[in-house]
């Protein structure tokens, strides 16, 4: 059984196949349960009427769908964990008991109110109350933000209010990031997959061989890719409010536990992050309307309607997420900031010639 020499921190040298096999033992068990869970939540959602009727111009599917997509994602993430735990795969000095609580229990307070919200229609500050709720557990356990990398060199060790006070904007920001950001099939789940394993490719860098921070991104994955086989489009099922939110959290919660790795994860995450922060400013500030108000100008949105099919639209953002994903492989602190930058830029021009492409179809359409 593996790995029992792992139990006590004793590493042994593992052959070629061995590694593989821990490699893949976790991705591909999680792998085949979300595929099994995720078809009998499916099934359990439309017999408790748990659907997502298209009767808002924001919802581009034409028929009812299934929702609760988050409580297959959370049901193997569970399962996983603890087993993995309980086996010793989840031995680490990275990773202590109660981050791994702290985890579970908040992932629970955020699938309760992701259902409530998926069958009620809760109203935004109803919809909020819950990611909080899971933040303040996550700090109660001791899981936070302790430090952050120095650009110049070194580390700025973080005091533990602004350690706390960092952790909480960042797992917010992250999980109402990938909220937001889910407007079209297939789109979180397949960046949350890419987002988990890159973090994963990270994690090999390190001088901790097999860690478990490695087996959380693989279990991770697993799951997101077993549910993007029903999420692409054409969906059969949607994240929904608490699946949407937990693919989120979980990458935020990620990216502490694994050592502050918040600059990689922002490289990652950042496309998503900057079309939700541009969508805030342009709510707010231009358009004096609720943060939470609905509408169809998002990135994916926008794409859409230049005469972009939905799996275009998705293939594409993938696209630019591995490839400034990809430079978290291969560049420092530094390198990381400079290309964020060059991101930011990046999307500065699409917006700028989606906004002015769309207007120009308008006015012709106006005219015909």
């Amino acid at each position: 059984m593996l790995p029992h020499y792992y139990y006590s921190h004793i590493l042994i040298d593992m052959s070629a196949f061995e590694t593989i096999l821990f490699y893949t033992i976790p991705f591909g068990v999680s792998f085949g349960l979300t595929l099994v869970f995720t078809w009998w939540v499916r099934n359990i959602a439309v017999k408790f009427n748990i659907v997502d009727i298209p009767n808002h111009p924001r919802k581009i599917h034409t028929r009812p769908i299934p929702l609760a997509g988050g409580l297959a994602l959370f049901m193997v993430m569970v399962i996983m964990v603890t087993t993995f735990w309980y086996s010793g795969w989840l031995d680490s000095d990275r990773i202590v008991a109660m981050d791994i609580i702290g985890l579970l229990v908040a992932s629970f307070v955020i699938l309760i109110g992701g259902l409530l919200d998926d069958k009620f229609s809760l109203k935004p500050i109803q919809q909020f109350i819950w990611p909080v709720v899971a933040v303040i557990i996550v700090l109660l356990v001791g899981t936070r933000v302790e430090y952050i990398t120095n650009p110049v060199g070194g580390i700025l060790a973080l005091t533990p209010i602004a350690g706390s006070v960092i952790t909480a904007i960042w797992l917010l920001g992250m999980t109402y990031t990938t909220k937001i950001l889910d407007g079209l099939d297939g789109l979180v789940s397949g960046i949350g997959a890419i987002g988990a394993l890159v973090i994963f490719i990270v994690s090999l860098s390190w001088n901790e061989p097999y860690s478990a921070v490695s087996v959380l991104t693989l279990i991770l994955a697993g799951i997101t890719f077993g549910f993007l086989v029903f999420n692409f489009h054409p969906a059969s099922i949607f994240l929904g409010e608490s699946g949407s939110l937990l693919i989120g959290f979980w990458i935020g919660m990620l990216s502490i536990i694994a050592g502050s790795k918040i600059a990689t994860t922002l490289l990652i995450m950042g496309m998503p992050i900057l079309d939700v922060a541009w969508a805030i400013i342009r709510r707010v500030v231009i358009e004096k309307k609720s943060i939470a108000s609905a509408d169809r100008k998002h990135l994916h949105f926008r794409l859409l309607d230049l005469g972009w099919s939905q799996r275009r639209v998705v293939l594409f953002l993938y696209l630019l997420t591995i490839l400034f994903g990809s430079v978290a492989l291969w560049q420092q602190t530094v390198g990381k900031i400079i290309a964020f930058g060059i991101l930011v830029i990046v999307m500065i021009i699409l917006g700028v010639m989606l906004v002015r492409k769309n207007k120009v179809n308008s006015t012709v359409i106006a005219k015909e």
